[in-house]
């Protein structure tokens, strides 16, 4: 039972009001200091800490199974249980594509790049080479194409220890090579690979700064309608984005990897910007066509964000049941396809749960329902395509 206190006498140090209970009716300061023992501030970040889990744990089952129910509740104004849905949305944002930029990269790391795998190891030349100074050269080579992918710093730890083993194995191939000419083996010191300095610089092809230059020269970038600083920036973003592509293309093994890492990140932090541009976008589509049911906007904003919300919340499950499946599938197939199913019910879900959330809101007939949900969408989907492309390029010109 809570202990009965009385406040008579007590004024608020702040702005001297009469105290009618642990807070000032005037101000709102806390009677309460905050200079207190460090066993008293344990209890308090615990204590908040296990008030945020309870509303977690309120707000994120509702969210993934009961279409509608936590806009319902806020409409309803019972709030205090659920995290607020603004908040809820840009945290699932935040994380479900932190999540995924973790899948694309590790998944981009096992793809080759610019046609090209990221340890491009040959021996072929060190075993046709028909003199011991041919044996030393290609061996040179190859060994500063394993440091140029080192010096990336992009190569998972798999990859590094895998460098390790090809670097050991072409010297190896090298000493049987010049045995077999009757020549001697090549000291380790007296083949060394360059240091990731020298491995920098030759990642850059010759002539390309000149080529750059040119190219920023002639292809500027003018639309009339548009200021000169706009003009400006958008042509720096051209640049940025055909320097990225030469060098993905072009460039050798190590400058490819580097730009289409560097384009992935761009890429992924172009993207919760522009979900947070479209989210009141697709508010203003609920407002349209839902204009006779004289509900405010802010009413569309909240089924938005809860809408919004959900997604991310799939996005997050479906990524991390994939990473989830792939890494099982060599030790248990089974739960690999399990992990399968379950993402492909999660996808099925997304549509399903968005009809349902907009049937329990808005409480029209099916009819009615269907035909706004399929306008809603196909408008909705156009946006995000053309949002998403724009990103695309702004990350790709990151």
């Amino acid at each position: 039972m809570k202990q009965l206190i009385s406040y008579e006498g007590l004024r608020c140090a702040n702005c001297g009001a009469a105290m009618q209970g642990e807070f000032c009716h005037e101000c709102g300061q806390s009677i309460h200091s905050v200079l207190k023992p460090m066993h008293h501030m344990v209890e308090e970040t615990v204590e908040t800490v296990l008030h945020i889990d309870g509303r977690i744990v309120h707000t994120l089952p509702p969210l993934l199974l009961k279409p509608g129910f936590l806009t319902l509740e806020y409409f309803a104004g019972r709030r205090v249980r659920y995290i607020a849905p603004f908040r809820l949305m840009f945290v699932l944002c935040l994380l479900s594509f932190f999540v995924f930029h973790l899948a694309i990269d590790q998944v981009a790391g096992k793809m080759p790049a610019n046609g090209r795998p990221l340890l491009s190891v040959d021996s072929r030349a060190i075993e046709t080479a028909a003199s011991p100074a041919g044996v030393r050269e290609a061996l040179q080579k190859e060994l500063d194409d394993l440091q140029s992918a080192r010096a990336t710093g992009m190569l998972p730890p798999n990859l590094l220890e895998q460098a390790d083993v090809a670097e050991r194995d072409l010297r190896r191939k090298a000493d049987r090579r010049l045995a077999e000419l009757g020549a001697a083996p090549v000291p380790t010191a007296a083949v060394a690979a360059k240091p990731p300095e020298a491995a920098k610089t030759a990642a850059a092809p010759p002539g390309d700064a000149t080529r750059r230059a040119i190219r920023r020269e002639s292809s500027p970038v003018r639309i009339g309608w548009l200021p000169d600083a706009a003009n400006a920036r958008l042509t720096e973003l051209g640049h940025h984005l055909q320097d990225n592509l030469q060098t993905f293309r072009h460039g050798d093994t190590a400058a490819s990897a580097e730009a289409k890492q560097r384009m992935i990140n761009g890429v992924f932090g172009t993207l919760p910007p522009t979900m947070f541009v479209l989210i009141p976008v697709f508010a203003v589509l609920l407002k349209l066509f839902y204009v006779f049911r004289r509900r405010l906007y802010m009413e569309h904003l909240i089924v938005a964000l809860h809408s919004h919300a959900f997604m991310f919340l799939s996005l997050l499950l479906v990524t991390l049941a994939g990473m989830l499946s792939t890494w099982l599938q060599p030790h248990a197939a089974w739960a690999g396809n399990v992990l399968g199913w379950l993402q492909a019910a999660l996808i099925l879900w997304i549509p399903v749960y968005l009809l349902l959330t907009q049937k329990r809101v808005y409480r029209q007939g099916w009819p009615m329902t269907l035909l706004k949900f399929w306008c809603i969408g196909w408008c909705y989907f156009w946006l995000l395509a053309f949002a998403l492309m724009v990103a695309l390029l702004l990350g790709a010109a990151h």
